[in-house]
């Protein structure tokens, strides 16, 4: 799989190039990191607004975060004008932290040409390139997909197939929330959520693949990986709180070349909340 990253020195050369969507994907809530706040908004000229909570969500479901329906993302791509041959930059306001879902989410519905902005809108202004303050208005004229989306099933991984993983452990199960939570010494932040972690997962706090608002590199991600017991051929599942911060690890997975990776969209929030199903502290 190609680098999912571009850096702020290609978006700036190519701001105004044809079929290039550069989708500022920012969320509105940020969890287990320092927030960085904006006293207005700042955006990269010709970005379109697209909402995590929103349009990336399914929201007939009563979990949080659901991966959206192929159908849900469809009728984005009409709207926006964009189809699978279209280049798609993703950022958002805090360096890397919800850019990496919606490029997860795109991959997995068979976009090819999607690609993360390394550092994001906070290294983007400290460079002091163009900024605006406002997001692009949406096309007149709608766009033509001209194909069905479909998800590719080994993107996203179950609770029914993390159970079985116990057993089997033919899977490496990485949680990416702070060790306090992963351990259980400290309360889940979301109501009638249990404390702890999925047995036999390991601990990977997201901000251990970061440096500042980038992405720490390819070598030192493959240390941190290596250090959990994975080589080339593992099978690796991420989790998180509500799988926002677990695709932050997924995507340093792949820039450090292990590739067979799998998210574990329900995470915590759905196993947490579930008296059936094992924990660990």
């Amino acid at each position: 799989m190609n680098s999912p990253l571009v850096s702020t020195d290609w978006l700036n050369s190519h701001l105004e190039c044809c079929d290039l969507f550069i989708l500022d994907v920012s969320m509105s809530k940020v969890i287990g990191k320092q927030p960085i706040i904006y006293e207005q908004l700042f955006t990269i000229p010709n970005s379109y607004k697209v909402s995590i909570e929103n349009d990336l969500s399914d929201l007939n479901s009563s979990a949080i975060h659901t991966f959206p329906s192929g159908e849900q993302v469809q009728r984005l791509s009409v709207q926006l004008g964009f189809n699978l041959q279209s280049t798609l930059i993703l950022y958002d306001d805090q360096g890397i932290y919800s850019a990496p879902r919606a490029w997860w989410i795109f991959i997995s519905l068979g976009f090819e040409n999607v690609f993360i902005l390394d550092g994001g809108l906070p290294k983007w202004i400290a460079e002091g390139r163009p900024i605006d303050d406002k997001h692009h208005l949406l096309p007149q004229d709608f766009g033509d997909l001209n194909s069905e989306l479909d998800c590719n099933t080994a993107a996203i991984t179950t609770s029914d197939m993390l159970l079985l993983n116990i057993e089997t452990e033919n899977s490496i199960v990485i949680d990416v929330r702070a060790e306090q939570r992963f351990l259980g010494v400290v309360a889940e932040p979301r109501a009638g959520v249990r404390s702890g972690h999925i047995p036999k997962s390991k601990n990977l706090p997201f901000g251990l693949v970061l440096e500042s608002t980038q992405y720490k590199a390819a070598d030192d991600l493959k240390g941190l990986f290596e250090k959990l017991g994975c080589s080339s051929d593992s099978a690796i599942i991420f989790s998180c709180g509500s799988g926002i911060t677990a695709c932050i690890v997924l995507v340093a997975a792949i820039i450090a070349d292990f590739n067979n990776v799998s998210l574990y969209d329900g995470s915590w929030a759905e196993w947490g909340s579930d008296e059936s199903l094992p924990i660990s502290k």
